[in-house]
């Protein structure tokens, strides 16, 4: 029986970034085509959308206008448009807490969790990492919870497994801190000024939220290229 080939997929993201979670669920769909063929070892590496966010945060609508110049009607057509791509990519944008009236939409300061996200892959593996990762999204855009604040974060890791004293302890390491700019400083280098950004076994970059059939594409050829190198 042939065994699938192994991947490495480095995933530059942001939990603020609607479309990293369209790109992440694009990719799903299509390692589901390429079941039995690829295996993908998925790896969240940080990337800030807003590095300078205030602790306050910032309403979505009007981030997006201030931040692209564009009317709040503007701004509202372009998050209908990242809905519909949500939708299709087998994922949701939209809130389904329980809270009448929804709270606002909110952009927050990421930097604390992709601390945890770094202390999370050390700690605990690249699964529970995706875990952790698909929670935050969750957290973000369907429970409109305030994931810029520190206890926010701690719930979160927690809802998910994890020892909330030992994520209290990642959040003041500043160690985590430090190794989370390294990645952010990583992205840099390698010309990532967009996210998501895929880097599949270290040297070739699939950018933006791709439709499935262009990372089936995409990764096929990657495994072409690393089998030919394998075989000399």
């Amino acid at each position: 029986m042939i065994q699938p080939r192994k991947l490495t997929i480095d995933i530059w993201s942001d939990v603020m970034c609607p479309w990293c979670l369209v790109g992440w669920g694009n990719l799903k769909q299509a390692l589901g085509q390429l079941d039995g063929e690829l295996d993908a070892d998925i790896r969240w590496h940080a990337f800030e959308l807003n590095p300078d966010m205030p602790e306050e945060g910032e309403e979505r609508t009007a981030h997006i206008a201030r931040k692209y110049g564009r009317t709040i009607d503007q701004s509202k057509q372009v998050q209908g448009q990242m809905r519909q791509a949500a939708e299709q990519a087998g994922v949701s944008l939209d809130y389904e807490g329980d809270a009448d009236p929804a709270p606002d939409a909110m952009m927050w300061n990421t930097f604390a969790a992709h601390r945890l996200l770094t202390w999370v892959i050390e700690v605990h593996g690249a699964e529970k990492q995706t875990e952790l990762k698909l929670a935050l999204f969750e957290a973000h855009f369907n429970q409109r919870r305030r994931i810029g604040e520190r206890e926010v974060l701690l719930d979160v890791a927690e809802e998910v497994g994890l020892d909330r004293e030992a994520a209290a302890a990642a959040l003041d390491d500043e160690e985590l801190a430090r190794k989370t700019r390294v990645e952010e400083r990583a992205a840099m280098e390698m010309n990532i000024t967009g996210v998501p950004a895929m880097i599949v076994e270290g040297r070739f970059m699939i950018p933006g939220a791709q439709p499935p059939e262009a990372y089936v594409n995409a990764l096929r050829r990657v495994a072409e290229k690393t089998a030919a190198v394998a075989e000399g």
